[in-house]
């Protein structure tokens, strides 16, 4: 690809989970920083539907990130298309929320192909590319519920903690060879993410969890579009990150989440503490 086109599209980005919430607000944050932007989501017709003025620098592809063999079709198409991937943004996902037996294992397996082994999936098929480079940044979208569990939550969270496992380890064999990484760990945002499109319920009704499983379902209705986090700051705040030469590690966003982080830090430091004690 020659300077000057590459110049004129900026950096190209690949973005999964597109059509809604935080993945269609980065979308559009990075087009209105004048970048290239190849956009995906289970439904092409659906991101479409979300960028009807449909620039010319949106690309549009449909990816089921669980299919390995799509993802390195959709990574071989942008390559020739575009000749560069520059930015990775895994952020495809969605939530398991409710206590852990009311969930089927097919559920619980379910929430862990989407969220870890379709991010997994993605990067496989664009990492070889930017390891010929030398160059390129994978933005991966986790929670802070990667960071911090709760009753209500765990399944969700075991997904989160085990893409943020995979994801801080893979940034170091990566680092030397020019890629670079950034987690991003958001509180709650205002996005479609605990309506029922995103957020999914256990089925299975265990008499002793009733009460709990009740309060649990009348706090995430509450939540749902009144949480405090702007998903438009925070598609700001990353485009701006992956502008800059030296990237964080990771993103904390919110004050709720860093709340919560902090607290779950300084409770590591006691457990620590007590069981050197101990020993």
């Amino acid at each position: 690809m020659s300077r000057i086109k590459e110049q004129a599209m900026g950096k190209v980005w690949l973005v999964t989970g597109a059509s809604r919430g935080l993945g269609r607000e980065i979308t559009r944050a990075a087009l209105d920083a004048g970048q290239t932007v190849v956009a995906t989501a289970r439904s092409a017709e659906a991101v479409r539907d979300a960028f009807v003025d449909d620039p010319d620098r949106l690309h549009v592809l449909a990816l089921d990130v669980t299919d390995a063999e799509a993802a390195r079709a959709v990574v071989a198409e942008a390559l020739e298309r575009f000749g560069a991937i520059d930015v990775l943004v895994n952020n495809a996902g969605y939530a398991e929320l409710g206590f852990f037996e009311t969930f089927t294992d097919a559920a619980v397996r379910r929430q862990f192909e989407v969220n870890l082994f379709g991010a997994m999936s993605v990067a496989r098929a664009v990492v070889p590319h930017m390891r010929g480079r030398r160059s390129g940044l994978i933005v991966t979208i986790s929670s802070v519920s990667g960071v911090v569990s709760n009753g209500g939550g765990s399944v969700y969270s075991a997904s989160k903690f085990a893409l943020e496992g995979w994801m801080e380890g893979f940034a170091q064999e990566l680092a030397p060879l020019g890629v670079r990484s950034l987690l991003v760990e958001p509180g709650m945002l205002r996005t479609e993410f605990m309506d029922g499109k995103s957020a999914s319920f256990g089925g299975i009704q265990i008499s002793d969890y009733a009460e709990a499983v009740a309060q649990h379902r009348a706090f995430v209705d509450q939540a749902n579009g009144a949480q405090p986090g702007d998903p438009k700051a925070l598609a700001a705040r990353i485009v701006a990150l992956a502008s800059q030469d030296e990237t964080p590690s990771r993103l904390v966003f919110g004050d709720d989440a860093r709340r919560w982080a902090g607290a779950k830090v300084d409770q590591l430091r006691q457990d620590i503490a007590r069981s050197a004690d101990q020993s």
